[in-house]
């Protein structure tokens, strides 16, 4: 039976449809994790033709649809008038590499049989590895998504030849199995989902329309007049501020934009929406910090706005900026036009960049409790750095900067709100009552996206 899915936070963003196989869905799930602008929608489906109805459910309120492998595609291109861009996940070279090895470790590459794929991919892989091709059966007995049958020509191959299967479809996979044809279900890679992705997220209208549109960011220098009271001397200073000023513009000239001061610890630049997003790999890490810190050993704190004008975007650039130095500095955050927050970035090389999305409906909720923008971005800050959701109340206190009787104070409210849960207790080494650990369930899309 087929299901329809919608994310319980409705993040705005650029709606795509996701369809595919029940098993496919968290891996295609995973891989959008790394396009913040992206709000997906799924469908999942038991049987093939299952994809024609969820397209036909799904169309109207997304941009682009995005299916799991060729074979749905093929199945509802036959059938259905596509409204918006439609792609699929091709079937690699890595996918395959993926299969051939979990069957030579259970069954050997004597033989295979094998629907959906061509040769071409079966011969470079084996070149590449330098093995000779094991003895392979193609299925090209008309429709390739006729499961009867594929199942038929994979059984038969099994018992005339002993071939290992090799299906790009889970139901021939299923009945296989279970009828005791050894078999392999071909599945994509999350590479190879996250390159199609690129591709449908530039045929969106949205992506169009919002490739030229205004971003205004604010650079600001944390703790200059500290670093110039270092200097020996006046000139030592001005060397600073021109070191400073030449990185500014080099920066501006990587994204194609203009660059200001606003003052000796300020900047503004303003660039295009594209730009920006390339540059900094899809809102999950800030090139220019990890030059700063390198060249100048100066961290920055950096807000950067999106708006429907440019008055809009610097007022959005200026809070975002706020949020990075109350969060304690050293930060960049993304304030975008309906007012959510895309942040903190990495500030350094993105090794497993996670970009945390806080929509502006949990925003006014936990302001609403009491859980002020500076407390929520030093948790979410906390969070994107440790993963940490759960605090006894010194820790908390610590994160927040601020006394355990304050803390107190304000997890009653937060708890009162419900953004806060007692999650169990902790013994200490010493003598006395446990402590309680508090969990911020509100922050738990977070942690799933």
């Amino acid at each position: 039976m087929s299901e329809l899915f919608r994310p319980v936070s409705e993040e705005k963003g650029i709606p795509i449809a996701l369809i595919g196989p029940e098993p496919m869905i968290p891996i295609m799930l995973r891989a959008i994790k790394s396009f913040p602008s992206f709000a997906p929608v799924t469908g999942t489906y038991a049987a093939l033709d299952e994809a024609v109805s969820l397209t036909e459910k799904l169309m109207p309120g997304v941009e682009v649809i995005l299916y799991s492998g060729p074979l749905p595609y093929q199945v509802c291109r036959e059938r259905i008038h596509y409204r918006v861009p439609a792609l699929f996940v091709p079937l690699t070279g890595a996918g395959l590499y993926r299969s051939l090895f979990r069957i030579e470790r259970t069954w050997g590459l004597a033989s295979l049989s094998v629907d959906t794929l061509p040769e071409q991919p079966f011969v470079r892989t084996f070149r590449e590895l330098g093995q000779p091709l094991p003895e392979l059966s193609f299925y090209d007995g008309g429709r390739p998504t006729d499961t009867e049958a594929l199942i038929a020509f994979h059984k038969q191959q099994a018992a005339a030849r002993g071939a290992v299967a090799l299906t790009a479809l889970r139901s021939v996979a299923e009945v296989l199995t279970r009828d005791g044809v050894a078999c392999e279900w071909v599945l994509p890679t999350e590479q190879d989902i996250i390159v199609t992705l690129e591709r449908a997220l530039l045929s969106t209208e949205t992506r169009k329309s919002k490739e030229a549109q205004i971003v205004v960011g604010l650079i600001n220098i944390d703790g200059f007049r500290k670093a110039a009271e270092l200097r020996k001397s006046e000139h030592d200073v001005q060397r600073l501020k021109l070191d400073i000023h030449r990185m500014m513009l080099e920066y501006a000239e990587s994204l194609e934009g203009h660059v200001t001061t606003l003052g000796g610890d300020e900047y503004l630049f303003v660039t295009t929406r594209g730009t920006f997003e390339r540059h900094t790999g899809g809102y999950k890490f800030i090139p220019l910090a990890k030059s700063a810190q390198n060249s100048l050993s100066l961290s920055l704190s950096i807000g950067v706005g999106f708006g429907r004008s440019a008055n809009e975007a610097g007022s959005h650039a200026r809070t975002a900026l706020r949020h990075a130095k109350e969060a304690g500095g050293n930060l960049c955050f993304i304030v975008r036009e309906d007012e959510s927050v895309i942040g903190p970035l990495e500030m350094s090389e993105p090794l497993e960049a996670e970009v945390s999305l806080l929509d502006a409906a949990l925003i006014e909720k936990a302001e609403g409790a009491g859980l002020t923008q500076l407390y929520l971005s030093r948790i979410v800050a906390q969070l994107t750095r440790t993963g940490k959701t759960a605090y006894n109340v010194h820790e908390l206190a610590a994160v927040l900067g601020v006394t355990v009787r304050s803390t107190h104070r304000l997890l009653t409210q937060w708890m009162d709100g419900g953004l806060v849960h007692v999650a169990g207790e902790e013994r200490g080494k010493a003598k006395g009552r446990p402590k309680q650990i508090y969990r911020f369930v509100c922050l738990d899309n977070l942690l799933r996206h």
